[in-house]
C-alpha cells in the first residue's frame, strides 16, 4: 500500500501575474508618467486662465497668455520631431519635462507672491510651450514604437483611458483648489507632477529601436518627414482638418469657457466639473475602443469629430451646468474614438524611424492656428459678441469635418491584422501627449 504524499512545506507560492503581450516595461512607464502629468496639467490649464482673470485681466489677456504658450510650440515642433528621431527619445522627453517643471514652479511662485504681471505670465507659459514642442513628437514616437501585435488598438485605448482618468481628477481637483486656495497652488502641483513624470521617463529602454543611420542635417530630416506626410492624402487631409478644429476648440475651452463659467455658471468649480465630464467621456470612449475595432479606421474616427462642435454651441446658448457637462461627456467619447483610430493608423502605416518626424508635422498642423485663434478670441468677442463667436466655432468644426470625408483614403483606409507597418518591423513590447503625445484634443 502506497503511503500518502507529504503535504508541501512552506507558504504557497503566489501566482504569477501574466501581462498582455503589449504591456511591456516601456508601456507601463509611459502610462504611469502620463497619469501624473495629466493629473497636474488639467488643473493647471484652468489655473493659468484664472490667474490672469484674478489680476484683472479680460478675454484678450487670457488669450494672450494662451497664445504665448502655443506660439513657441508651433515654432519648434518640426525641429523637435527631427531631434527626437536623431537622439534617444527618452532623453528628449526628460529634458522637456525638466523645462516644464521649472517654468511651472516659477509661475506658481509668481502667482503666490501676489502681483504677477502679464508679460511675466506670458514668458513662463512660453517656456512651457517650448518644452512641449520637443516632448510631444518624442513621446508619441516612443509610445508608437513600444507596442506591437494584434492588440495595438487595445493598448492605445488603455493608455488613453489611464491618461484621461487622471484628467478627470485633475480637472475637478484643480477647479476645487482654485476656489478654495487660489490658482498658485495648482500650478505648484503641476510642477511636482512634471518632476515625477520626468524621473519615470528616465528609465525608459530604447534598446529595441535600431540606431539611426548617419545622414544629412536637421533640414534633411525635416524634408524626409514632409515627404512621408505629403505622400499620404489621408494623413495631410486630417492634419489640415485639425488645424481648424484645434484652433476653434482651443479658443472655446481656453478663453470663452472660463469667461462663460465666471459670468453664467458661477466660477471655476462648475467649469472644472464640465472639463471633468469630458474626461469621463474619454474613459468611456476608451472602454468602447478596448472592444470595438472599426474596419474602416479613419471613417469611423472622422465621423466622431462632428460632436466636437457641441461644446461651443452649449456655451453659446448657454446651457446649464448639467447640460454643458452632458455635452462635454459626449464630446469626450467621440474624440476618444478618433484618437485610438488615428494612433492605430499611424502605427500601421508609418515607418518606425520616421514616427517622431511625422508626429511633429501632425502636431504642427494641429497647433499652427491655435495662437492666432486664442489671441483673436477677445477681439472677436468684442466685434461680434461672445454668442456669435461661439456659434461660429461650432460651424467651422462641422464644415471642415464634412470636407475631409470627401477624401477617398479617409473613407477607405482599413484596419489590417498583424503587426503591419510601412517600414522596419517593430520589436515586441516586452523588450508606450500629450500627456499631449496621444492625440490632439484627448
Amino acid at each position: 500500500m502506497t503511503s500518502p504524499a507529504a503535504p508541501p512545506s512552506g507558504p504557497p507560492r503566489p501566482q504569477r501575474v501574466h501581462r498582455p503581450e503589449w504591456a511591456g516595461r516601456n508601456y507601463l512607464l509611459l502610462t504611469a508618467a502620463a497619469v501624473f502629468t495629466n493629473l497636474g496639467s488639467h488643473g493647471a490649464l484652468i489655473a493659468a486662465a484664472f490667474a490672469v482673470i484674478e489680476t484683472g485681466g479680460d478675454a484678450g489677456d487670457v488669450g494672450l497668455v494662451a497664445a504665448a504658450r502655443t506660439l513657441p510650440l508651433v515654432l519648434f515642433l518640426l525641429i523637435g520631431g527631427a531631434v527626437a528621431d536623431r537622439l534617444p527619445r527618452h532623453r528628449v522627453m526628460v529634458a522637456a519635462n525638466t523645462l516644464n517643471c521649472v517654468s511651472q514652479a516659477a509661475f506658481a511662485v509668481l502667482v503666490l507672491s501676489g502681483d504677477p504681471q502679464l508679460w511675466q505670465m506670458m514668458l513662463l507659459t512660453a517656456l512651457g510651450g517650448t518644452g512641449q514642442a520637443f516632448f510631444n513628437p518624442a513621446a508619441e514616437g516612443m509610445l508608437l514604437s513600444s507596442v506591437s501585435g494584434e492588440q495595438v488598438s487595445r493598448a492605445f485605448a488603455l493608455f488613453r483611458m489611464a491618461m484621461h482618468g487622471a484628467a478627470i481628477g485633475g480637472a475637478a481637483l484643480g477647479g476645487a483648489m482654485i476656489a478654495a486656495m487660489g490658482p498658485g497652488w495648482v500650478l505648484a502641483v503641476d510642477a511636482a507632477a512634471f518632476a515625477l513624470a520626468g524621473t519615470l521617463r528616465a528609465f525608459l529602454d530604447v534598446g529595441h529601436i535600431a540606431p539611426r543611420k548617419p545622414g544629412g542635417g536637421l533640414l534633411s530630416d525635416m524634408r524626409e518627414g514632409w515627404q512621408e506626410v505629403a505622400g499620404r492624402p489621408w494623413l495631410w487631409a486630417i492634419i489640415v482638418q485639425f488645424t481648424v478644429v484645434v484652433a476653434v476648440v482651443g479658443a472655446t475651452e481656453g478663453v470663452y469657457g472660463p469667461l462663460v463659467a465666471r459670468d453664467e455658471l458661477g466660477g471655476a468649480r462648475p467649469w472644472g466639473l464640465a472639463l471633468a465630464a469630458f474626461g469621463v467621456g474619454t474613459v468611456l470612449g476608451a472602454l468602447l475602443m478596448m472592444r470595438w475595432k472599426p474596419r474602416r479606421l479613419l471613417l469611423a474616427g472622422t465621423i466622431c469629430v462632428f460632436p466636437l462642435a457641441a461644446p461651443s454651441a452649449a456655451l453659446a446658448a448657454p446651457l446649464s451646468v448639467t447640460g454643458l457637462a452632458a455635452v462635454m461627456l459626449l464630446s469626450g467619447v467621440a474624440i476618444e474614438v478618433f484618437g485610438v483610430t488615428w494612433m492605430t493608423a499611424l502605427h500601421q502605416e508609418i515607418p518606425e524611424d520616421k514616427l517622431s518626424r511625422v508626429s511633429s508635422y501632425d502636431w504642427f498642423g494641429s497647433t499652427a492656428m491655435l495662437p492666432v485663434a486664442t489671441a483673436l478670441a477677445g477681439p472677436a468677442e468684442s466685434a461680434f459678441g461672445r454668442g456669435t463667436a461661439l456659434w461660429g466655432c461650432a460651424a467651422l468644426v462641422v464644415l471642415v469635418t464634412a470636407l475631409v470625408l470627401l477624401v477617398p483614403d479617409v473613407r477607405n483606409l482599413r484596419h489590417r491584422t498583424g503587426n503591419v507597418v510601412a517600414g522596419p518591423a517593430k520589436e515586441p513590447a516586452g523588450s508606450a501627449d500629450a500627456e499631449g503625445a496621444v492625440g490632439r484634443l484627448g
